[in-house]
């Protein structure tokens, strides 16, 4: 049997250009050798890695305009027949009247309700699971979880639990670097319930994502869950229900909305489908978060723009996935305490550096792209945006520079030890801190595979500053 090295070795870039990843582009090079006819070769080359496939997922439906909320929730009447409904909210909201326009929408529509506000901020799985109690001794057919990131995570987990209580919680929070290729199924959802996530502040995208981060109370670990059984089958994005958001959250959300976009650009999962979703959604942000910052009360407009910006942001991390910003992000505002939002923006620049590196120590595991290209990315990201420079590098320091100009502008800090965290306390947990975030479920869309001692390292610029 003819075998010349060379020729095989230029079949398996070949494939590898075609959109094989290099453990399939290897195998079908020398299915010949090995006795097995081509076609049956691609065929059970697949789970070898990722295979030709992509997808774009998004709830059913995405209600948005400023005054929806209302005329989207006629649909639990009219169209699904919907009779008892089981609202969860933190009790900031609900004591401020935020549940009102839904729970006076209900009344009129004859709908039975229930509000269960007893989610804190990083909600606990102790919290998930007295809800899920309530839930089960409620009965709903509707769930609506209003809020941040935290009731709108926290009901995800409840809807979870009720609808499946013989899950176990460690095997839905089990590791898998890509989405399709899990060793745990989750449970089919929405057989009792019906989800509904309505956005209060313009960040965290949860009402469009498959993701949900909750907190063990036991460890302190943060876990991020991910299936798409997780995605919400309705999200109305109503500025009405946003217009109050104080300043510090106004701000945390926005930064925290542009690192989606950013991240999700960078992902190796990134497609033609998400980008134009993260670009535009990162314009928007650029344009519109400062007049929210500064009178946002006052501010509709910008109000519902940096609305549809955090759904959109959402809508392409959901699909493409994060990077390790957000691994990174995660155990620092377990460990202390630091609002999500605001530690994305104290690592983003430092994350946006270390990915552009050409020859990186390692490269991230199955790759959509041939070869190492985030400088380039970033770059177009920076050229939309309108801060090209004279090359690659310098478009990529003009969007770190206007990323940082931003983030003064509304009111963000410069270092993590700016936000009162003690030296001590962050240099003893800083080794436990960056094993966590490497094993984070985000850390394997990042185009740049981490070694742990390059996390320590951005953890200290950002503690310390550059």
């Amino acid at each position: 049997m003819d075998f010349i090295l060379e020729e095989r070795v230029e079949k398996a870039r070949d494939l590898f250009r075609q959109g094989y990843n290099c453990s399939q582009s290897v195998f079908l090079a020398y299915n010949d050798l090995l006795g097995v006819e081509s076609t049956l070769a691609a065929t059970i080359s697949g789970p070898l890695g990722g295979g030709n496939m992509l997808w774009f997922r998004a709830p059913e439906k995405v209600y948005l305009k400023k005054g929806c909320l209302p005329v989207a929730l006629n649909e639990l009447k009219a169209v699904m027949g919907k009779k008892r409904c089981f609202i969860v909210t933190d009790a900031f909201l609900f004591k401020s009247g935020f549940t009102k326009a839904i729970t006076d929408k209900l009344d009129e529509l004859g709908i039975v309700h229930t509000t269960f506000y007893d989610v804190a901020p990083d909600p606990s799985l102790a919290c998930a699971k007295e809800g899920a109690k309530a839930m089960t001794s409620f009965q709903p057919d509707c769930i609506i979880a209003i809020g941040g990131g935290s009731a709108m995570d926290a009901g995800k987990i409840m809807w979870v639990m009720y609808e499946h209580p013989e899950v176990d919680f460690l095997d839905m929070a089990m590791r898998f670097m890509d989405i399709r290729k899990r060793v745990y199924t989750f449970p089919k959802m929405g057989e009792k319930a019906y989800f509904i996530a309505i956005p209060t502040s313009a960040g965290t995208g949860s009402e469009v994502t498959p993701f949900a981060v909750i907190t063990d109370q036991d460890t302190g670990v943060k876990y991020p869950l991910a299936d798409y059984e997780l995605l919400p089958k309705m999200a109305i994005v109503d500025a009405d229900m946003m217009m109050s958001a104080p300043k510090g959250l106004t701000s945390a959300s926005g930064i925290d909305a542009l690192t989606h976009a950013l991240e999700a650009y960078a992902s190796m999962m990134a497609t033609d489908f998400t980008d134009g979703l993260a670009k535009q959604a990162a314009q928007l942000i650029f344009e519109y978060l400062p007049a929210c910052y500064d009178n946002g009360q006052n501010e509709p407009v910008a109000r519902e723009k940096m609305g549809n910006a955090a759904t959109m942001a959402g809508m392409a991390f959901a699909n493409a996935f994060l990077g390790v910003c957000h691994s990174m992000a995660h155990k620092l505002g377990a460990f202390h305490h630091l609002p999500h939002g605001i530690a994305n923006a104290l690592l983003i620049e430092l994350v946006i550096r270390y990915n552009s590196a050409e020859v990186p120590t390692k490269m991230g595991t199955f790759p959509q792209y041939a070869y190492p290209h985030t400088k380039r990315r970033y770059a177009e990201f920076g050229e939309y945006l309108g801060f090209k420079g004279a090359n690659d590098d310098e478009t990529v320091e003009n969007l770190i520079r206007n990323i940082h100009a931003l983030k003064e502008r509304v009111g963000i800090k410069n270092t993590i030890r700016d936000y009162g965290v003690d030296e001590e306390k962050f240099l003893a947990t800083l080794d436990e801190m960056s094993e966590q975030a490497f094993d984070d479920q985000c850390t394997g869309a990042n185009p740049r595979y981490p070694l742990i001692s390059e996390i320590k390292g951005m953890y200290l610029k950002a503690y310390y500053g550059e």
